[in-house]
């Protein structure tokens, strides 16, 4: 479980990593990036910039010290007591449900009850393990190519069900309001945000063709602790989403909406920005915007890699000015999940506890637990091979061999296609340490690693049986692979025959004979050696016997001498 209210220990903070003989001054430029980059890492760290360059310098290691501040180890045990309590309660259902199972009145009604509360526990008690991962202020994008600008409208007003995406409806039909929210617009004139995007579209002749992105929505979600510990309220997050907005999306029409809840009910306040793809008038070129795009009227928003960078140092120091809290934002995940593969990850595992429970009433053994999408697979396949293999070939082999994953690389980016798709994931969609740099990375120290010792392997493979493999599911990867395999074995076997001269059938058959003979004959010494190894197992057993023994016979001896005396 992730802790919660970190703070740095103030007892680390100035610590002396040289001794106070410093009479000479380095100087040297950076850019505007550069100096903001160096700026927010210290201020995470906690480090005065000279001490973070010199630690650098030096390849000392750079940690931040934390402690769980006041309240905070309360929280933990009052969050893993109410684990623990709904994991007797799961069990006494379950307990109930096999004691229904066995018949009796109302036993059909009783156990979909018993269903139900089951799934509910479950979704229930993954609540607050999703409260603790979604920690710190974060910035998510998504882009849209929707041309019905009402619906992202009626998305921010009116409740939608977590799952489906569709809208909630009261007992008279109509769509039911969200019950608390903030709502803005800008750049909009006398219109609303509809209706001024599709002004926009229509006065520049963008945004014509269904593949076309019509709108851009950023969402900025604060850390749930932030209400109680920093006095984070609606009305200072609109107000901290509209000046967001305004500084860096000038010109086009935005609407800025703040909601006091996530989907997961951690309690965090979140921000929805959400942009009409156009810019409606020229604005004032800054430092981060580097192409005419990013300022001319008439011009798309595009969300590109320094774009996001960009709008993640805002979120960093809009947090550090408002007095939040805040995380590094610019390093990326070793394992990188999307929208829809976390929305995947919460139906299906809604589906599986509920099977489960079925089956559990039922007493019937689970086969799964926990579900796993096709990332998740892949992710976990790829890891098993990763720190095992010792080259880049070494791991497309095992990768191809063992799961029947293919692997290319383009442009310097690593992709991976699993067996049953057409279509390959590329690494960046994974996670960082899928990628190519983190990839070799791993392969260099698993070949630096001190080797265990091995048995030597046989210099010829076997044969693999292509047809069964394809029987059993194998791609057409797989049967690339299998073919060359083949082929290999065969040529070392080929190789081998000539170099002891068996390439002859008579010579062949003479020395399989021999060879026979000869492991007939050793065959029986070792019958013979495992004969005699038995008859001296039990001679050392009769003489430690005797061993153990021998003071107390001679002690025994001893008595009846001097009794008959």
């Amino acid at each position: 479980m992730t802790k919660t209210n970190v703070k740095a220990n103030p007892s680390t903070t100035h610590r002396h990593d040289t001794p106070n003989n410093k009479t000479h001054v380095i100087k040297f430029r950076v850019t505007a990036e550069e100096k903001t980059s160096l700026e927010l890492t210290c201020k995470l760290l906690n480090l005065s910039l000279s001490t973070f360059i010199r630690r650098a310098i030096h390849n000392v290691k750079i940690e931040k010290t934390i402690i769980v501040a006041g309240g905070g180890e309360e929280t933990l045990t009052a969050v893993s007591t109410l684990l623990a309590q709904c994991s007797k309660v799961g069990s006494n259902l379950n307990q109930l449900a096999r004691h229904f199972n066995s018949g009796g009145a109302d036993t059909e009604q009783i156990r979909a009850k018993l269903l139900d509360e089951l799934a509910d526990l479950t979704a229930f008690r993954c609540t607050p393990r999703k409260f603790w991962v979604n920690c710190m202020a974060t910035l998510k994008h998504i882009a849209s190519k929707n041309s019905d600008y009402t619906a992202i409208e009626a998305y921010l007003v009116y409740q939608h069900d977590a799952f489906t995406g569709k809208q909630l409806l009261d007992e008279q039909g109509k769509p039911k309001l969200r019950d608390s929210y903030l709502l803005d617009t800008l750049e909009c004139s006398d219109f609303s945000f509809a209706t001024a995007c599709l002004l926009a579209n229509r006065k520049y002749g963008k945004n014509t063709q269904h593949g076309d992105i019509k709108s851009h929505q950023y969402i900025i979600s604060f850390d749930p602790r932030d209400a109680a510990d920093n006095g984070l309220t609606m009305e200072k997050a609109q107000a901290l989403g509209l000046k967001f907005c305004s500084e860096n999306f000038p010109g086009h029409p935005a609407i800025v909406c703040t909601h006091p809840d996530g989907h997961n009910h951690s309690g965090n306040i979140h921000v929805h920005i959400v942009i009409g793809s156009i810019r409606m008038r020229e604005v004032e070129r800054k430092p981060y915007m580097q192409k005419p795009r990013d300022w001319l009227e008439g011009m798309k928003h595009s969300s590109t890699a320094q774009t996001m960078r960009h709008l993640r140092v805002e979120v960093m120091e809009l947090c550090e000015g408002a007095g939040l809290y805040q995380i590094d934002l610019l390093n990326g995940s070793k394992e990188r999940v999307s929208e829809a593969e976390y929305w995947a990850r919460r139906r299906g595992q809604l589906k599986l506890d509920r099977e489960n429970a079925a089956l559990t009433a039922a007493g019937q053994p689970l086969r799964q637990k926990k579900f796993e999408t096709v990332k998740d697979t892949l992710r976990r396949q790829i890891s098993s091979v990763l720190y095992r293999a010792t080259s880049f070939e070494d791991f497309s082999a095992k990768l191809m061999q063992q799961y029947g994953i293919t692997v290319k690389e383009s442009r310097g980016q690593l992709s991976y296609l699993p067996s049953g798709r057409t279509k390959f994931i590329r690494a960046k969609h994974l996670g960082d340490k899928f990628d190519k740099a983190a990839v070799l990375s791993t392969l260099q120290a698993n070949t630096e690693r001190k080797p265990k010792a091995q048995f030597k392997q046989d210099t010829i493979g076997k044969l693999v049986d292509i047809q069964a493999k394809l029987k059993q599911g194998k791609g057409i990867g797989y049967e690339r692979w299998a073919k060359k395999h083949n082929l290999k074995a065969m040529a070392q076997t080929l190789i081998l025959l000539e170099e002891k001269g068996l390439t002859d059938e008579d010579a062949l058959d003479q020395r399989i004979a021999e060879l026979d003979t000869k492991f007939h004959d050793s065959l029986a010494v070792v019958k013979d050696l495992e004969g005699r190894m038995k008859v001296n197992k039990e001679l050392r057993y009769q003489v430690a016997a005797y061993a153990s023994t021998k003071s107390v016979a001679q002690q025994l001896k001893a008595a009846k001498t001097t009794r008959s005396l």
